[in-house]
C-alpha cells in the first residue's frame, strides 16, 4: 500500500528519468504521495522496481500499491536509439501491460496520464493542433502513435488522458539532446560546435512547465482526450545560440554539419496550446531565455 496523503497516491513510471524527477517534485509539492516505478535497484521506500515489459510484474506491483492516479512516463525517448524493436517492446507492449495490469489487479484510478510525443505529427509545417493528422517518420514516433491507438481501446475501461509533449529541456537532460549540447559547449567554452540548419524553428518548453501541465491534467476532467504540451512559441537554433552567447559572454565557431541537415526539414514546427489552456486555464510558459540561464548556472 502507498503512504496516506490528503491528495492521494500517484504511481509514477519512469521516475528515475529526466522528466520523472521533475514530475515527482511537482506532485509532492502539491501534496501527493508518489511511488516511483524504476527499472532495476530501488533506492528508497518511495520507489518500487517495475519491469513494464512483464505483465505479471505489472499486476503484482499494482495489486500492492493500488494507486489513486497513474502517471506513465516510462519509455525509450531518444529518437536515435540503436534497437528499433526496443521502441515497440517498451513503448507499446509495456504500456499495454500497465493498462492490463490495472484491470487485472482490480485498480480503478481517478486518472491515468500516458505520455506520447509530438513526434507523431512528423515533419509538418505550421502551428499544430491535436486534430493534425499524424505522419510519423521514425521508429520512435511510429511506436508512440501505435501506443496511442492501443490506448484508445482502453478508454471505455480507464480514465485516460494522452499527452503529446513538444520539445522540452532543463537541467539533467542527456547531452544527446540539442539544447543541453548547446549549453554544455558554451559553459565549457568549447572552440567549435557542429549543428544542422540554424534557421529551423521549434517549440521548446521548460521541463518544469511540462511537469506542472502533467499534474494539472491529473486533476482535471479530461479523460478520453489527447492534449499537446507546448509553449506555442517557435525558437530557432540561431536564437538559442545568440541567447547563450549573451548569457555566457562567450562566442564560438559554429559549423554546419551536413549530416545534421535533413533535405525535407520544415522551417517552423510549433504546437498549439489552446486545448491545454482550455482544460487547465491560462498557463504561463517559462521563457526559453530563463530556462537557458537556469541550465547554464547549474
Amino acid at each position: 500500500m502507498t503512504p496516506s496523503s490528503p491528495r492521494g497516491s500517484v504511481l509514477l513510471t519512469g521516475a528515475d528519468g529526466f522528466t520523472g524527477a521533475y514530475a515527482r517534485a511537482e506532485l509532492e509539492a502539491a501534496g501527493y504521495s508518489v511511488i516511483g516505478a524504476v527499472m532495476g535497484a530501488v533506492r528508497s521506500a518511495q520507489e518500487v522496481s517495475l519491469n513494464i515489459t512483464s505483465l505479471p510484474d505489472c499486476i503484482d506491483v499494482l495489486q500492492k500499491i493500488r494507486p489513486d492516479y497513474v502517471m506513465h512516463l516510462a519509455g525509450i525517448s531518444f529518437v536515435a536509439h540503436a534497437e528499433a524493436s526496443d521502441f515497440y517492446r517498451v513503448n507499446v507492449i509495456g504500456t499495454t501491460n500497465l493498462l492490463q495490469g490495472l484491470v487485472d489487479a482490480g485498480v480503478q484510478p481517478k486518472r491515468v496520464l500516458i505520455a506520447s510525443s509530438a513526434n507523431v505529427y512528423g515533419n509538418v509545417a505550421g502551428r499544430l493542433t491535436e486534430a493534425q493528422m499524424p505522419a510519423p517518420v521514425n521508429h520512435y514516433a511510429v511506436s508512440k502513435l501505435a501506443m496511442e491507438h492501443m490506448v484508445h481501446t482502453w478508454f471505455d475501461r480507464l480514465p485516460i488522458v494522452i499527452t503529446r509533449p513538444f520539445n522540452y529541456t532543463g537541467i539533467g537532460q542527456s547531452g544527446q539532446f540539442l539544447v543541453p549540447k548547446i549549453v554544455d559547449h558554451f559553459t565549457r567554452r568549447a572552440a567549435v560546435i557542429e549543428l544542422g540548419n540554424l534557421d529551423v524553428e521549434r517549440d521548446f518548453s521548460d521541463v518544469r512547465f511540462v511537469a506542472r501541465a502533467y499534474r494539472g491534467l491529473l486533476e482535471h476532467d479530461c479523460a478520453g482526450q489527447t492534449v499537446n504540451i507546448c509553449s506555442g512559441r517557435p525558437y530557432s537554433l540561431r536564437m538559442l545560440l545568440q541567447t547563450m552567447q549573451t548569457l555566457s559572454g562567450y562566442d564560438m565557431e559554429v559549423r554546419i554539419n551536413p549530416a545534421f541537415v535533413r533535405a525535407s526539414e520544415v522551417t517552423t514546427l510549433v504546437g498549439s496550446p489552446a486545448k491545454l489552456q482550455a482544460i487547465l486555464g491560462p498557463m504561463t510558459a517559462i521563457p526559453i531565455e530563463e530556462t537557458l540561464r537556469w541550465m547554464a548556472q547549474a
